[in-house]
Order: C-alpha cells, then structure tokens, then sequence
C-alpha cells in the first residue's frame, strides 16, 4: 500500500501530454528556409552578376519567388498566400491581397508576405476547477484571415520561419486563460461531463478579440473557423480512482445482486432438475430390470434353439461327409484304375515304339550292309574289268611296242631309281625261237625270275634296280613287269 504523502504518477497524463507533443510537431510545417525575411524586406536585395535574370528565394515560409536583376525585378506570389507591397513615398500600400504579384524595386519598395491557409493551435490549459482539483484540459482552435489589411497592421508577420508562429503563441495564451476562467466557475463533475460551456465562453471570447465587437471595429482581421474540446484530464491519480469508486462500487453491487440471484435460481433449478433425474433414473431402473428379464429369457431360448440347430447341423455334416468320402474313396478306385490301365497304354505304346525303332534301325543296317555289299561287288566288278583290260592289253603287246615304251620311260625310270650300293648281273638268254609266242614266253620268264631275285633281297624300296646284260625289268602297277630298254 502507498502511503498517502507519496506522490502518485498519473500515467494516464503523461501519455496525453506525450500524444500532444507528437501532435504538434506533426501539424508544424518541416520547409528548408532560404535566407532571413529581415534582410529581404529591410534591405536589398542581392544583386546577379551578368545579364540574365535569375529566380531568387525570399526567407519567408511562403514560397515567394523573385526573378529579374538590380533593380528590375519581380515578385512571384503562390495562389494561396497574401501579400502587401509598400513604395517609399507612398502613405499606402502599391498592391495588397491574396496571391498578388507585383514589380519590385529593392532601392524602394517592400514586401510582407503570409499564408492564406487555415491555421490551427493546439491547448494544453493546466485548470484548477471550483474544488481546487487541478484538471488538463485539451483542446484545438482553427482560424483563418479574413482582413489582411487589418491584421498585417496590429499582427506580427515577420518570423523568418514561420509568420504565424507569434500570432499563434498569442491567441493561444488567449485561448488557455479563457478556458481557465471558465474552468475555475465549474464543479469537476461538470467539466468531465459537460464541455459545452467551455466551449460556447472561448469561441465568444476568441471572437471578440479576432473579429471584433461589432460597428467599426473589426478586431485584429482574423476569423475563428472552430473551437474544440478534445477532452478533460483530472491532474491526480487518485482523485481520479476516487470518482470512479462510486460507480465501480454501485456496478459491483449489482453485479453481485445478479449474481445471487442467478445462483439462487440456479440453485433452485438444479435441485428441480436432481429430482427429476432421481425419478426418472428409478422408472428407469424398474424398467431395465423388467427389460433385462425378458432380454435374459429370451437370450436362454436363443441358446437352446441355437444348441439344438448346431447338433442338427453337427449331424447332417456327419452324414455329409461320411458320404462324401465314400464317394471320394470310389472316386480314388475309379482314378487309380484309369492310371493303371493308361500306365499299361504307355507301356505297349512305348513297346510298341521300341520294336519299330528296333525294326528301322536293323532294316537301316541291312540296307547299309546291302550298300555295302553292292558297293564292294561294283567296286570289285570295276578292278576286274580293268585287270582284264589290262591283261588284255598286255596279251597285244608286241616286242617291238615293249621296247618302244620301255625306251620311252627309261629316263623318268633312271632319275628316280636309287643309287646302287652294289652291281649284280643276271643273264637272260637272248636267243629266241623265230616265232613271236615263243619270245614272248621267254621275256616273261626271265621277268619273274628277275622278280623273285628282288623279293629274296627283301628290298623295302618300291623300286628296284638290278641291269642284267644291259637290259633292266621295271614292275608296273597291276604287278605286270615292263621290259626296259637298256641304258
């Protein structure tokens, strides 16, 4: 608990004074001033060197433009701006009005310049009420110029900054005493409810002073366009918890009130409800138990139908199986005398098959043999025409083609006989009868003997050579020996 001497901050305050800081930087105008208002009023201003017009800035907030050089110059005025143009000579103003351009001599003439625009002030008045409580409030005024002729001659225009800042500052101190009077009359129920009054004394004031009281006064040129109370701060914080017990007490009884009452209602319909849950949960009982009887009952007859339907179903499964094994059984007997007559089948079959193969291959081998056979007697045929061909050519030889064959061969027969190793000599007599049979005899035999000289040598060689008396017998294919002429 916080003693009663220790200060109590009011957050609450502090965050609208921070709010209203931010307010105002936020309404102020940010612009990059160029050179100080002063010094382009009061004196000349500066001169371009060369010929050519260049566009200068003035240091007002306005955007005033002035072109030309020396002494021949103009000033530009935006739309929304007033301006007067005062000469040195002339008791009033050469051009006076609301974005009025004009020729400027710097040599003479002068020039104010201020914005037309709506301005607004914000209020910050620190009151103390009727109660002597202290209580911020806030609020806004806009105004605007309705006689530049009146008030650039009572209003101070010439902040280079901002023109309006000093007309501001005093129609906003203006503005917090008014509020402050008017505050100090009422009761701080009043200024927290009812800010009406508040409003109604300083537009009246406000008005008195910038428009004017009436007939020929015509106040400073000014005209308030709204006058505001945003809202009404008390300054303590626990004077503020203090007028909100009242009300945060007198809803507390209510709600509590309420509250009571929706218990004892609730109460009230909670033991109605009890009771007839507990009622219905006792009819409820006596019928589940009726319901639970009859159920069981009822289950006890399914049971006894459903174990009688089973033997019966045992049953006729029994003689359903007993009778489809049998069949299975004459089934098995009829399947096994099918394989066995179908294994006998294979078995001819494949007798069957193995005799005709038996059968192909010993007719393949007589037909081969016969092949043979007839192969051998052609072949045999063949050597026996041909020995008899050549028997028969050999019984039409003559000694003289003998001879003239032999002298033929003899030197093929001289390059592929081998080198003797030794030189025998037989003697064949050379005299024959003058018929030509009995020569014929005599060469033959002296042949063989020549024949039967060489295989009792037992040359390996094919060939053999052997010069008897200057005549030589080579043999020939068919074993026929070929008299050879002598060397």
């Amino acid at each position: 608990m916080q003693s009663s001497k220790e200060p109590v901050r009011n957050e609450y305050l502090d965050q609208v004074r921070e709010q209203q800081q931010r307010l105002e930087v936020d309404l102020k105008a940010r612009k990059v001033m160029a050179p100080m208002q002063a010094q382009a009023n009061a004196l000349p201003l500066r001169r371009v060197a060369g010929p050519a017009a260049v566009a200068e800035r003035t240091g007002n907030a306005v955007d005033v433009r002035v072109t030309g050089f020396w002494r021949w110059k103009t000033v530009i005025v935006p739309p929304n701006a007033y301006v007067v143009h005062t000469r040195r000579g002339h008791a009033q103003p050469l051009h006076i009005g609301l974005g009025v351009s004009f020729r400027f001599d710097p040599a003479r003439d002068s020039f104010l310049v201020a914005p037309g625009a709506m301005q607004t002030i914000i209020i910050n008045a620190h009151c103390i009420c009727r109660e002597l409580q202290g209580l911020l409030v806030q609020g806004y005024v806009q105004w605007i110029i309705e006689d530049f002729a009146t008030a650039y001659r009572k209003l101070d225009f010439t902040d280079a900054e901002d023109p309006m800042r000093v007309v501001n500052v005093q129609l906003r101190e203006q503005a917090e005493a008014a509020i402050k009077d008017k505050v100090a009359t009422m009761s701080i129920d009043a200024v927290l409810s009812d800010k009406q009054p508040i409003i109604e004394e300083l537009t009246a004031r406000l008005r008195h002073v910038a428009e004017g009281g009436g007939g020929g006064d015509k106040g400073l040129g000014l005209r308030i366009v709204t006058v505001q109370i945003k809202e009404a701060v008390v300054s303590s914080a626990r004077l503020w918890e203090s007028l909100q017990t009242p009300f945060r007490a007198e809803r507390e009884r209510i709600a509590r009130l309420a509250a009571l009452g929706t218990e004892e209602a609730l109460a009230q319909r909670e033991l109605e409800v009890e009771q007839a849950r507990e009622r219905m949960r006792l009819e409820s009982d006596g019928e589940l138990a009726m319901l639970r009887a009859h159920k069981e009952s009822e289950a006890y007859d399914r049971e006894q139908t459903e174990r009688l339907r089973r033997q019966q179903r045992e049953e006729e499964d029994a003689r359903r199986l007993a009778v489809e094994r049998q069949q299975s059984a004459l089934q098995g007997a009829e399947l096994e005398k099918a394989r066995l007559a179908v294994e006998a089948e294979l078995t001819r079959l494949k007798q069957e098959a193995e005799a005709a193969r038996l059968k192909r291959e010993a007719l393949a081998a007589t037909e081969a043999g016969d092949v043979q056979r007839a192969a051998s007697n052609r072949q045999s045929r063949v050597e026996l025409e041909l020995l008899e061909a050549r028997q028969g050519i050999l019984n039409g030889l003559t000694p003289a083609n003998v001879q003239a064959r032999l002298v033929e061969l003899l030197p093929a027969i001289a390059e592929k006989l081998p080198k003797p190793q030794e030189l025998r000599s037989v003697s064949i007599g050379g005299s024959g009868g003058t018929q030509d049979g009995q020569g014929v005899a005599t060469l033959v035999a002296q042949m063989m003997a020549l024949m039967n000289i060489l295989k009792a040598e037992g040359s390996a060689r094919g060939t053999a050579q052997a010069p008897v008396g200057g005549t030589a017998v080579q043999e020939g294919k068919g074993g026929h020996p070929t008299p050879l002429e002598p060397r």
